[in-house]
């Protein structure tokens, strides 16, 4: 490793013991959220610590392994020579697991996520599919032990969903399903063809990091709030109080509609929670942009144009076109075993990351 990433090491060391000094101290432990603050850093940087002392301690046995080996002595010779056989390797492991550490974390990873599923091209079956992403993704968060709840939907005749937006909280959510928004297609024989024909139909999938409000100020001025009553599929009468509620924000236009609760002020506050998390997005997406038209390190552009998957019934197969990834396990992949799909994004993208890293390591030595 360069001098400049050990010195880089160094710093981070430093900041370890000046934590761990920080979290015995009274006045941090009297105050929950400076705690807090402390300790999330400190777990965060504790592997590259550890692996980085681990290193140290190697490259030190190392280097007196190599000065034993040039003493003359034959006896200290075989054995220095052995150890060098052990350590190198070692070393070599230890220096590409720090790289992936110092690879910078996206800081929304942690955050819980508000889930968009919409109908796309192709009718009564592009609802179908739209249920179908909605139960799978549903699924996945019951195996991740996560809790989704749907803030708003809009079902067809067909047992078929024409979008529904729902919560999703639990630990690590957006650092998985950030690489799902897009488009997804999917191409098989609908239960109304009779003709045996395959369809091709699609739906979107948008993935936004739940925002706070002290991630996204909005004016009560920017906001034109409507009330109305809300109804069913096909016009049925749901409410006959005006407790459905639609918050647009005119600045950009962004438009929330909120009736599945009888409240109204629960539906204003799910709909503010909903537009925040679309506002916060958008302003990621312009900060991401202003860096690089496409941004490094991730798979995809990340656009929701951009198909991104397709589910082929016929040859029970599910493929990622970001990375060309294909796996024959359509139904359980439907059933919410996605996590193969996930983990290949995932390490495609840190190894995207690594090699970014690993040039500017080459440049600045």
């Amino acid at each position: 490793m360069t001098p400049q990433v050990i010195e880089k090491l160094k710093s981070v060391a430093a900041r370890y013991e000046e934590l761990t000094q920080l979290l015995s101290d009274p006045a941090v432990l009297g105050d929950p959220r400076a705690y807090r603050t402390h300790s999330k850093e400190f777990a965060e940087i504790k592997p590259l610590v550890e692996r980085y002392r681990e290193y140290d301690q190697s490259y030190r046995e190392l280097t007196e392994a190599r000065e034993m080996a040039a003493s003359g002595d034959a006896e200290l010779g075989a054995l220095a020579a052995d150890e060098i056989r052990k350590l190198e390797p070692k070393l070599t492991t230890l220096a590409d697991e720090i790289r992936v550490l110092l690879v910078p974390r996206d800081p929304n990873d942690d955050r819980d996520i508000v889930l968009e599923i919409r109908a796309g091209t192709g009718g009564d079956e592009a609802a179908l599919f739209a249920s179908d992403l909605y139960r799978m993704y549903s699924r996945y968060a019951e195996r991740q032990g996560w809790k989704i709840e749907i803030l708003s939907g809009h079902e067809t005749g067909v047992g078929g969903i024409k979008e529904v937006v729902a919560s999703v909280t639990g630990k690590g959510i957006y650092g998985r399903l950030k690489r799902e928004s897009g488009v997804h297609r999917v191409q098989r024989v609908p239960v109304t063809e009779a003709s045996g024909r395959i369809h091709t139909s699609t739906a979107t999938v948008a993935v936004l990091p739940e925002a706070e409000e002290v991630d996204v100020q909005i004016d009560a001025k920017d906001l034109r709030v409507d009330t109305f009553c809300s109804s069913g599929p096909g016009g049925q009468s749901v409410n006959t109080t005006y407790s459905a509620v639609r918050i647009t924000h005119i600045p950009t236009g962004v438009v929330v509609s909120q009736q599945d609760e009888k409240s109204q002020v629960k539906n204003r506050a799910k709909a503010m929670k909903v537009l925040r998390s679309r506002l916060y997005e958008m302003e990621l997406r312009k900060q991401q942009e202003a860096i690089a038209k496409e941004r490094r390190g991730q798979v995809g552009t990340g656009e929701r144009s951009e198909k991104i998957r397709t589910y082929n019934f016929k040859e029970n197969r599910v493929t990622d076109h970001r990375i060309n990834f294909t796996m024959h396990q359509l139904e359980a992949a439907l059933d919410g075993n996605i996590d193969a799909l996930i983990n290949e994004l995932q390490a495609r993208a840190q190894a995207d990351q690594l090699k970014q890293a690993t040039e500017s390591e080459a440049g600045d030595a």
